[in-house]
């Protein structure tokens, strides 16, 4: 037998290789927790992308659409700079909290939510 494959005896020894399919009644592998899960996912993931892109897309529309509005003066910036230099970054770090906070508040709720459902499941 070559190097690269395990005999029987060592997968045996070795529990993580040969693990048993879940439990059927275990509510955390069902199809609707794991759907409801990735929903929630999915809308927080959209919500925080369309955040993003409202900056992304929305300062070059306004330097086209109000030219004059992004030219003035703000502390020694065009309005236009001061978006972009100074202010993008901190942006994109509340998305950023927004989306770890949110995505671990959801975690908590889920654990929550899947321990309810295999206690009504019991």
């Amino acid at each position: 037998m070559g190097a690269g494959f395990l005999s029987l005896s060592q997968k045996l020894k070795n529990p993580t290789m040969s693990q048993p399919p879940p439990d059927q009644s275990d509510f955390i592998h069902s199809e609707k927790f794991l759907q409801e899960l990735m929903k929630r996912q999915l809308k927080l993931s959209i919500s925080c992308a369309t955040a993003f892109a409202v900056l992304l897309f929305g300062l070059p529309l306004m330097n086209y659409l109000l030219p004059g509005l992004m030219a003035q003066r703000v502390g020694g910036f065009t309005l236009s700079w001061l978006i972009l230099g100074v202010l993008f970054f901190p942006y994109v770090w509340i998305i950023a909290r927004v989306f770890i906070t949110r995505s671990m508040a959801l975690e908590v709720d889920e654990v929550r939510h899947a321990a309810e459902g295999n206690h009504r499941q019991s």
